[in-house]
């Protein structure tokens, strides 16, 4: 009888298996694809305390109860059918996980229909790719929270630590609460990436350096405050060599992919009401990446070359890497304000310093800098934005204006920075008292009656103005969506 039960054995659930057996479970696979479970079974399974069955009936007979089955499937309708045929055959308490990617407002769903047959029920979004589902990835897991005590052993035994050996794996929330953490996740992910991008970008056309040279900045960058996992890579990319010797980065198509969760991230920010400019920049910049063939069309008609700078490359270099550290800080922030505000919405009770340490290690976006977050919701755990947390505010006030010498030479050479650009208007907006929506609201008065609030009197009350004498003093209704 095995501990656990693993529906799905590519990348990630084969390596989890692994993960999981290296730590004294017993686990069971399964996957639909009979080849894959063979040679999986012949090679880095062989002799190692992993079976595998025949069906999901088979499956669910080998388990240990409560019955705890995992699955790592492609998202969406997959799940659904699993889940279908896996509810027949589970008895009372026994847990059905999903790791996969999973959309929140599907696992809010799905945990409904698993509890209402007398099951429990886990969304539990795993971090750390291929490497980090082997030696330990970032665990967030929410659902049913009577599920937790029977799956946290094996969840904290296979999950990343930090160096002070913090385990990065904790309850995160009910119903949906995993998922969505992980969806923010990966919105700042992509802005992360995207910021690393348009600053090699600027090093590649502006600053002229080759693919070692820039190799060489972002390793020393990652000395410092810098130092992440996707810093540490960019610089390992960068020296790669193709099979004849020249940089394999000149090689690579510039057309980006994308699975979702950045645009998910970005719906969930409207929904919410929250200004995800940055993040959702940055899943505009790859959908605007993969029309290539227009592009090229494009730039034949204008023949516009981006400009060079002839000054002093070390000290831009230095501005560059402080614009990149403010335009990170800006982007966690709006990604942590956005968990706040669907923690209120649903109901999760998220805690922020929690979720920073989970991020610390084994996820993609791991990094030093996350310690400071979780320091700043541990001195203010009410904290609306980090940027208004001590730390924050002083490295924005001693490298803003790196950042905006950056974005200044950036327009003028002609380089596309849409990441960057809408983490600087963000500041700038979030930190200036009377904005220009004075006379938006009159525009909308003017033309649809929608009404205003008045400068010299309480909040909460509207007014309308007959703006061109021709109207009635009705108004719309007042709301905001």
């Amino acid at each position: 009888m095995y501990d656990i039960g693993m529906i799905g054995l590519a990348v990630m659930g084969e390596n989890l298996v692994l993960n999981m057996e290296s730590k004294g479970f017993g686990v069971c696979g399964f996957d639909i694809d009979q080849n894959r479970m063979d040679t999986f079974s012949k090679t880095r399974a062989l002799g190692k305390n992993i079976g595998f069955a025949t069906s999901l009936k088979d499956l669910v007979a080998q388990l240990q109860k409560p019955r705890k089955v995992m699955m790592m499937i492609r998202a969406g309708s997959p799940v659904d059918q699993v889940i279908a045929q896996l509810l027949p055959l589970l008895e009372k308490g026994d847990i059905i996980i999903d790791g996969g990617n999973s959309q929140y407002e599907d696992t809010i769903r799905r945990n409904k229909l698993v509890e209402e047959h007398g099951f429990l029920y886990i969304g539990a979004g795993v971090s750390g790719g291929e490497e980090g589902a082997l030696k330990g990835p970032s665990i967030m897991p929410g659902g049913s929270t009577e599920a937790w005590k029977y799956v946290k052993p094996i969840f904290q035994a296979i999950a990343a630590r930090t160096d002070s050996n913090d385990i990065c794996c904790e309850w995160v929330g009910p119903n949906g609460a995993g998922h969505y953490v992980k969806m923010v996740h990966n919105g700042i992910e992509y802005a992360d990436i995207q910021l690393i991008t348009e600053v090699y970008h600027f090093m590649r056309e502006i600053l002229q350096m080759s693919p070692d040279e820039m190799s060489a900045v972002f390793a020393d960058w990652n000395k410092g405050e810098l130092d992440s996992y996707l810093i540490e890579i960019t610089s390992e990319i960068l020296k790669a060599k193709d099979t004849d010797g020249s940089p394999l980065i000149n090689n690579i198509l510039d057309t980006a992919g994308q699975k979702g969760t950045g645009k998910w991230t970005a719906v969930s920010s409207l929904n919410q009401g929250i200004p995800l400019s940055l993040i959702t920049e940055a899943v505009y910049a790859r959908t605007l990446s993969a029309q290539k063939s227009e592009r090229q069309v494009a730039s034949t008609i204008y023949n516009r070359q981006i400009k060079t700078y002839q000054g002093n490359k070390l000290e831009i270099l230095d501005q560059l890497k402080e614009a990149l550290f403010v335009a990170k800080i800006i982007a966690y922030a709006q990604g942590f304000v956005l968990l706040q505000e669907a923690s209120k919405t649903y109901k999760w009770d998220l805690n922020y310093g929690d979720i920073a340490l989970l991020w610390r290690g084994g996820c993609i976006i791991r990094s030093a800098f996350l310690d400071e977050i979780k320091t700043a919701f541990v001195r203010n755990p009410a904290l609306p934005n980090l940027i208004l947390d001590t730390y924050f505010k002083n490295a924005l006030d001693t490298k803003i204006e790196s950042y905006r010498e950056i974005l200044a030479l950036s327009i003028l050479c002609g380089l596309p920075t849409p990441s960057l650009s809408a983490g600087l208007h963000y500041f700038d907006g979030y930190t200036t008292e009377n904005l220009p929506a004075n006379l938006l609201q009159a525009m909308r008065d003017y033309f649809g009656a929608h009404t205003y609030e008045r400068t010299d009197k309480p909040r909460g009350e509207f007014f309308h103005t007959n703006w061109t004498g021709a109207g009635g003093s009705t108004s719309s209704t007042t709301y905001n969506v």
